[in-house]
């Protein structure tokens, strides 16, 4: 069960998470907590699920990198061994399943659009499928969420 504590250490992780040696000894200095029970914490709500990603996010065009949204069709018998030979590539960041067709969809980040193309023609060589639609973004919407 989170408490206050808790809520405070998670706001601070996700707004102004310090960028300095000890990180976690300025998040406790500004609760009055010491590093060692901020640390704590954080491994316990990671370790309850109350976490379930912690790390940066970075600005992929920034630095470099090319994405899209991609999407397959897959007859619900094939859905967990296709979405396994996708889930077996880094770049890929999400996949999931939605009603309709196509029904399998996924997201791809790659170094270069060569490396995406690469990685399309993986998963249709090892998945066994003929199409794999892909929608490159025209505009770019940040959505910021803090819980």
């Amino acid at each position: 069960m989170m408490d206050e504590k808790d809520r405070e250490i998670i706001q601070l992780l996700q707004d102004k998470f310090p960028l300095v040696s000890e990180p976690y000894k300025e998040i406790g200095d500004k609760i009055w907590m010491d590093e060692v029970s901020v640390i704590s914490r954080i491994a316990r709500m990671i370790q309850d699920g109350a976490i379930r990603h912690f790390g940066p996010f970075f600005d992929s065009k920034k630095l470099g990198y090319i994405g899209c949204l991609a999407a397959v069709n897959v007859p619900d018998d094939r859905v967990e061994a296709v979405a396994a030979v996708i889930n077996k590539f880094d770049e890929v960041t999400h996949n999931y399943l939605r009603d309709g067709v196509p029904n399998l969809w996924f997201t791809v980040i790659a170094q270069s659009a060569e490396r995406r193309e690469e990685i399309f023609a993986q998963i249709k060589k090892e998945a066994q499928i003929d199409e794999i639609l892909t929608f490159s973004s025209k505009r770019t919407f940040k959505v910021r969420v803090n819980l």
